[in-house]
């Protein structure tokens, strides 16, 4: 593994070969697809370092031309690539069709055996991955992917821990992966390594079993409270989607930090990709707070970036720092910039 010149923020997962049907075409129709790459670890070092922080994303990836697409790609965006080890036999794939109206889009993976899924714990080199970072940065897909991916993520997080980073967590429940009480199994022994988590009141009542009631604003201060005191953890960060079609939603979030409550302002946005929205988020909740804004000004900041990233085909928030800024501050709004 090459020891340069490290990030800041370290991040660890999968990222997949993207192929979407064209359009809001359905998989039934498509006579082609579009090609990009993303996946959850990947789309949050992008967005950090589209907003010019410093990201880095590890993963393990086969040595053919797909893979290094995908390299070049991160690469491009500035992310720094040098932690990826090479070997394994396939790069995980996943077939998007865009929802419309009151139609959802659909998800088919095709990630089995993927060259991350089967990684040993002897790949990676931890304290080489750290050097000279201080946030380290994982969701819970990846532990979702096989047993080993899970030793793996905890071997990182002890690692990042012992080295004194800052450990986020975006917990990213999906059903297709594993059922909701083996994620709650795996994922609770590993949140003693958590400072910040973000997630959704619907996520936690999956995977923790956290029932809370209320309006809205009641429950996710309640929810983000409970978690916080069950898990110790130093923050919380709830996303917050109203969604009553496919190609509009109302996005806000909350951040728990310090006991204090933090609510954004809410944006109706209209969507032309939801993928990557939260991703987006977290990488620019991550880049405000190590900037370090106050609570406040940091989850209005991520909620405009994600609210962006709504706007942008693909998985990645190719969106700049002033843009972030200038919605944050209530400005634009889809007037053209002349």
């Amino acid at each position: 593994m090459h020891r340069g010149i490290m990030p800041d923020v370290v991040t660890f997962g999968e990222i997949m070969l993207r192929l979407t049907a064209p359009g809001f075409q359905r998989f039934s129709q498509a006579q082609q697809l579009e090609v990009t790459f993303g996946g959850a670890e990947a789309n949050v070092a992008v967005a950090i370092a589209q907003l010019g922080g410093s990201a880095g994303f590890v993963t393990k990836l086969p040595a053919n031309e797909i893979a290094e697409r995908a390299l070049v790609e991160l690469r491009a965006l500035g992310v720094n690539v040098t932690g990826v080890v090479r070997g394994g036999d396939r790069i995980g794939v996943y077939f998007l069709e865009q929802g419309a109206g009151q139609r959802p889009g659909k998800v088919i993976y095709d990630r089995a055996h993927s060259a991350i899924a089967e990684a040993a714990l002897e790949d990676f080199d931890w304290e080489a991955c750290f050097a000279g970072a201080n946030w380290f940065h994982w969701s819970g897909i990846t532990p979702a992917l096989s047993d080993s991916a899970t030793r793996i993520a905890a071997q990182a997080c002890s690692v990042a821990r012992r080295m004194g980073l800052t450990v986020s967590f975006d917990l990213n429940y999906r059903a297709k992966l594993w059922s909701r009480e083996r994620a709650g199994a795996v994922l609770a022994p590993l949140m003693e390594h958590v400072d910040l988590c973000v997630t959704s009141v619907e996520e936690i009542r999956t995977v923790f079993g956290l029932e809370v009631s209320g309006e809205a604003m009641e429950r996710e201060t309640i929810a983000a409270k409970r978690l916080s005191e069950r898990f110790n953890l130093k923050s919380v960060a709830l996303t917050m989607r109203e969604a009553s079609n496919a190609g509009d939603t109302r996005w806000a979030a909350l951040l728990y930090h310090g006991g204090n409550f933090c609510f954004s302002r809410r944006h109706d946005v209209t969507i032309v990709d939801r993928l990557g929205a939260g991703d987006s988020f977290t990488g620019a909740l991550i880049f405000a707070l190590r900037r370090g804004d106050e609570p406040q000004k940091a989850v209005d900041f991520a909620v405009a970036a994600s609210c962006l990233k709504h706007t942008v085909w693909g998985d990645y928030n190719r969106v700049s720092l002033a843009e972030v800024e200038a919605l944050a501050a209530g400005g634009h709004g889809g007037r053209v910039q002349r």
